[in-house]
């Protein structure tokens, strides 16, 4: 089994060391790089194209959201995890924007923390309980404006359960697996479902998904 090539972006030496001897007791996570400012963060993520960037966003030249753009943009296949101290509505939804794959709270539980770096680098979104209810109140208060609140964009029964199963954050492999489908009938459902309902990314699919009620959020 190959490793996740992981690099950890955050301007406090401690809070790098913390999660150092973490992640290092996990046979499947490999630390490549760890840097301590934005600016560097890119560069070496175009040198070692990371599957996995735990990204800081208070960082002392440019901030965690400006160089998340930047790495997404030279990789598109490299997930971006922000860890920060920041639970507000504010920087979850510009750390999503910008490209994140998942927001986990310093505060969270290392298990927690693991299974993020698991989840997006097998291209899922994870969604802690906190960040998740904001996600909630987004919708809830498009719905309440009246946006969106019709049909499920023509989606087939397959294609809603398809859906149910990204956004609780499951891969296309354990999609398969659970539909006794193949993976690549996962990715065609998939583009199927962004084409109709007219999303552009995982997040959007997960917002949709709790607008819709498709699944439930707890926490």
């Amino acid at each position: 089994m190959s490793k996740i090539k992981l690099m950890l972006v955050d301007d406090h030496e401690i809070v790098r060391a913390g999660l150092r001897m973490l992640l290092q007791t996990q046979d499947d996570i490999e630390i490549v790089a760890e840097v301590d400012n934005g600016r560097a963060a890119i560069a070496r993520a175009k040198d070692l194209a990371p599957n996995v960037v735990l990204m800081d966003i208070s960082l002392p030249d440019i901030d965690g959201f400006e160089a998340t753009r930047q790495i997404k943009r030279a990789l598109p296949n490299t997930a971006i995890l922000a860890l920060t101290m920041h639970e507000s509505d504010e920087y979850f939804f510009k750390m999503m924007q910008a490209g994140a794959s998942g927001y986990v709270p310093k505060k969270a539980a290392p298990t927690d923390l693991i299974s993020a770096i698991r989840a997006v680098n097998d291209g899922g979104v994870f969604l802690y309980p906190s960040v998740a209810k904001a996600l909630v109140r987004d919708f809830m208060g498009r719905a309440a404006q009246g946006d969106d609140r019709a049909s499920l964009g023509g989606l087939t029964d397959r294609e809603q359960e398809v859906l149910r199963w990204i956004a609780d954050g499951s891969t296309n492999q354990e999609i398969a697996d659970k539909l006794t489908i193949s993976v690549k009938t996962v990715e065609r459902h998939r583009a199927n479902i962004m084409g109709k309902l007219n999303l552009h990314s995982r997040t959007e699919l997960v917002k949709y998904a709790i607008r819709k009620g498709l699944i439930e959020v707890e926490g």
